[in-house]
């Protein structure tokens, strides 16, 4: 929004920084500018008020954002109550964060002149027309935005000045030379290893588990074995696509449709072209394809001329053929060109952006209708279609009304628009099977209402597709019966013995492999590096904390079932880095340092500062 915000944006500090700072509020309102307000607060900070309606336009903005990013999965994400109260929260969180920064600001006496944030509206370039400040394009956008001149002015001294603290933050940290070129030193760093896995299942049994330890683990456990909220319901769908199968269209009136229109089923005239194209649009270029055009007129052979003088290499290998075409393909000169001829025809020197063309119609197909037969299959669908949807409307209306007035049934809703009561398995909110799983019918599962046992709105699950659900069975969150999850426990109790097992097996052959014992088979990776994706990445982590002393550097390390015996051999440095590297490591410590700086900035606001949370009536 702000030409400063955006100049310190390009890099991946400001990215960090600002994303979480300004991106989610450019536009969450502008009470807070504009004095004192009699809404509701949703928090308090050192006096200053956020409002209600503030929190709750940011919220909006986080949400249409979350949008944006997650396309598809944030429509199954939002019908979770819980997921978008933590947004909120987190929404809340940020602008008590922006609030405590311009208030400092304030402190620290930082100010945004009226000429700055002139000069900010006319440089921004969602104002500007072919690259001029246009005054009708930014009052349109400030109309759409919901601003006027003076608020938007106001909004922009404060992201201006905030910006001003959150820029000097971040300038004021810096990363050394030396720094830099010793981390991007130590990632470059690679490694000899050997290693040998002791799987846990070998041991699997030789352990046992008995019914106190089962019922100790339990009880000692027991946010482990929490039952997720859980519903089954009873629904009616009403789809168009249902109603078209179930109705019947004589062949006298799919052959009407087809006489009436025939001019939907004509296939596209196509045309197989072929062309010498001579690239360029100076004069020369035009006089050479001008001079082959005279060689076709006076005999020549026109794939012989494409293959030696064609500038389109691909088709000049096949004597300039192009493929077949529709009309509005090809360039607009070239186009029409082409629809002018007749099959064997060549035409003047054409010019279009890509050069200088001879065109020549090698074939054609001329538009024809296709037979009854080919589209009968066609018209049927959709003259069932058309009369389902018209029925579908009329029924859903229907089944709205019926829900609506008999709330405690689905019974005569059903009855009303002659379809029958079904009903699922019971599943929670995280695996709910189609179509229960569309947001506005996961919502609706589990909202109050149906939980009440009220019957639910008409619900959309696709274009033409609506249900109507009331629950069935309810299972509110809660602890698992210790039968349901005994088996469970049990089998990770006996991993858990068998693990240790592997480690004292591990930690035997440790002992020996440094006393010099030979006889166990290690396998080797020579030049591991940090990267490796081909060496379980425990083992990978291992080796890389590992010291090469005077003697056999050895350890063990716990893998997910099992434990493994790692020996370091050699340690690999890099004298040189690349400049290219060392510039990339040296932004992203100094992205680190700076986003460090940021939240430890806020964090110490946020310590002396007095919040007070407001819960919404």
């Amino acid at each position: 929004m702000l030409d400063k915000i955006r100049d310190g944006s390009q890099g991946v500090i400001a990215k960090v920084i600002l994303v979480l700072v300004i991106l989610s509020f450019a536009f969450a309102g502008v009470s807070s500018y504009l004095g004192s307000s009699s809404q509701p607060a949703a928090a308090t900070v050192n006096g200053e008020d956020i409002t209600q309606s503030e929190l709750e336009q940011a919220f909006q903005n986080e949400k249409n954002r979350l949008q944006q990013q997650l396309g598809d999965m944030f429509g199954a994400l939002s019908g979770n109550d819980a997921y978008l109260a933590n947004v909120k929260q987190g929404v809340l969180q940020r602008l008590i964060a922006q609030r405590l920064l311009d208030q400092s600001a304030k402190n620290m006496g930082l100010r945004v002149s009226d000429e700055q944030i002139k000069e900010a509206i006319r440089n921004e370039p969602a104002f500007q027309i072919d690259g001029k400040f246009s005054n009708d394009r930014y009052l349109a956008l400030l109309q759409q935005l919901g601003f006027t001149p003076a608020s938007f002015r106001e909004t922009m001294r404060g992201d201006m000045s905030r910006s001003q603290l959150i820029n000097a933050l971040i300038g004021s940290e810096f990363v050394l030379p030396g720094e830099s070129a010793q981390v991007a030193k130590l990632q470059a760093q690679t490694r000899d290893i050997q290693f040998l896995n002791v799987a846990a299942e070998p041991f699997l049994g030789d352990v046992s588990v008995t019914e106190e330890e089962l019922s100790q683990f339990y009880q000692a456990n027991p946010e482990q074995f929490q039952r997720p909220e859980m519903v089954s319901l009873e629904y009616v769908r009403l789809s168009a696509q249902a109603l078209a199968a179930a109705i019947d269209i004589s062949d006298d009136a799919t052959q009407a449709y087809y006489d009436e229109h025939k001019t939907e089923y004509k296939t596209v005239e196509k045309r197989l072209a072929a062309h010498i194209l001579i690239t360029g649009n100076d004069d020369a270029a035009k006089a050479k394809a001008e001079d082959l055009h005279q060689q076709l007129q006076n005999g020549a052979d026109f794939a012989a001329l494409a293959k030696e003088n064609s500038q389109d290499t691909l088709s000049a290998e096949k004597g300039g053929e192009l493929g077949w075409f529709e009309p509005g393909v090809m360039a607009p000169e070239f186009d029409k060109a082409l629809f002018a001829l007749n099959k064997g025809d060549v035409s003047d020197v054409v010019h279009t952006t890509y050069g200088y063309h001879i065109i020549k119609v090698l074939d054609t197909q001329p538009s024809v209708v296709a037979a009854f037969a080919e589209v009968k299959g066609k018209i049927l669908d959709k003259l069932k279609m058309d009369k389902a949807v018209s029925q579908f409307y009329s029924l859903q209306q229907k089944l709205a009304d019926t829900s609506y007035e008999v709330p405690d049934t689905l019974t005569e809703a059903a009855k009303a628009i002659n379809a029958e009561v079904k009903s699922t398995a019971l599943f929670s909110r995280d695996a709910a099977p189609a179509p229960f799983n569309e947001p506005a019918v996961l919502k609706a599962a589990f909202s109050g209402d149906v939980l009440s046992g009220m019957n639910s709105n008409v619900l959309d699950i696709a274009n033409n597709d609506v249900m109507v659900v009331r629950l069935k069975q309810h299972e509110p969150a809660g602890l698992m019966a210790f039968d349901a999850v005994k088996q469970d426990i049990e089998q990770r109790l006996k991993l858990q013995k068998a693990n240790e097992l592997a480690k004292d097996k591990a930690q035997a052959l440790a002992a020996e492999l440094k006393q010099g014992a030979s006889g166990h088979t290690l396998t080797a990776h020579a030049g591991l590096s940090r990267n490796s994706r081909d060496v379980d990445a425990a083992i990978v982590t291992k080796a890389f904390e590992m010291a090469k002393g005077e003697g056999m550097s050895v350890d063990t390390v716990a893998l997910a079932k099992g434990y493994a015996v790692v020996v370091l051999d050699n340690i690999h440095n890099v004298q040189d880095v690349p400049a290219e590297q060392l510039g990339a490591v040296q932004q992203r410590l100094s992205s680190q340092y700076s986003e460090a700086d940021y939240r430890a900035l806020v964090e110490m606001l946020k310590a002396d500062a007095e919040i007070v949370y407001h819960t919404a009536d």
